[in-house]
């Protein structure tokens, strides 16, 4: 099997087509979500409808919930939270309540995949470092986990001890576990504008990364003729 692992696409439909097209040519026979379909960009309901119609996985992420929620909820910043505002008037009863059903966390096959963390999934907290997925590792109980939500693709590994690992090509072997952040669609935040996910070849154990150009100018476009702030296009270019 090969998996298409992809989430944080917050409604860039430019990107989530190109990603989808290329996992596409790249044989992959399954698709799992990581969460956050929606929220900043201008496409969530045309980006909800592909998800859902590919019956695969998905989790929730934070801009899910909050879009599947009724007034304005705390945590988010004024940018966001403006973008939110506008998603929910884009979206139907039905799309908020799909939303609203997805788990937090769940496992695919031999997999886990959860949008946050493992050990508090519900708080939405962030794994930016070792000490975070020690304590994401806790609740592990497989070999591999795939997170989201810090729109940076890293990988972690605990074999005694917990330490980062390059990601581009990683093997997985016995008596080791894996925290894979597969990085994002729509808006990624590591410097790198293309959008990012990842493949998971369970015939040959091994996660490869994947960068892809998209019509990024499209995606901004498309956010300025939506109304939303300029921002939100602007920062697309520079991957923040």
């Amino acid at each position: 099997m090969r998996f298409a692992i992809f989430g944080d696409i917050h409604a860039n439909l430019h990107a989530l087509e190109t990603v989808l097209a290329d996992a596409k040519a790249q044989a992959c026979t399954h698709y799992v979500c990581m969460g956050d379909i929606v929220g900043y960009n201008a496409f969530p309901k045309q980006c909800l409808d592909i998800v859902r119609n590919l019956e695969c996985p998905a989790v929730k992420g934070n801009h899910d919930e909050q879009a599947s929620m009724i007034g304005e909820q705390e945590g988010f910043n004024p940018l966001a939270e403006e973008a939110m505002h506008w998603t929910r008037e884009q979206l139907s009863r039905e799309d908020k309540d799909w939303l609203r059903s997805l788990r937090l966390q769940r496992q695919v096959r031999d997999f886990t995949i959860v949008h946050a963390t493992l050990d508090t999934p519900h708080k939405w907290g962030y794994v930016f470092n070792q000490l975070d997925a020690a304590a994401s590792f806790s609740y592990q109980h497989t070999t591999v986990c795939f997170i989201g939500h810090t729109h940076t693709p890293k990988a972690y590994i605990r074999d005694g001890s917990v330490r980062t690992t390059p990601l581009d090509v990683l093997a997985i072997q016995q008596g080791k576990k894996y925290l894979v952040n597969v990085g994002s669609v729509g808006q990624p935040r590591d410097g790198d504008w293309r959008s990012a996910y990842c493949i998971y070849d369970t015939n040959t154990n091994e996660i490869h990364l994947r960068r892809l150009e998209y019509d990024i100018e499209g995606a901004q476009r498309a956010i300025l003729d939506a109304g939303l702030p300029r921002r939100l296009a602007e920062r697309l270019a520079v991957g923040r």
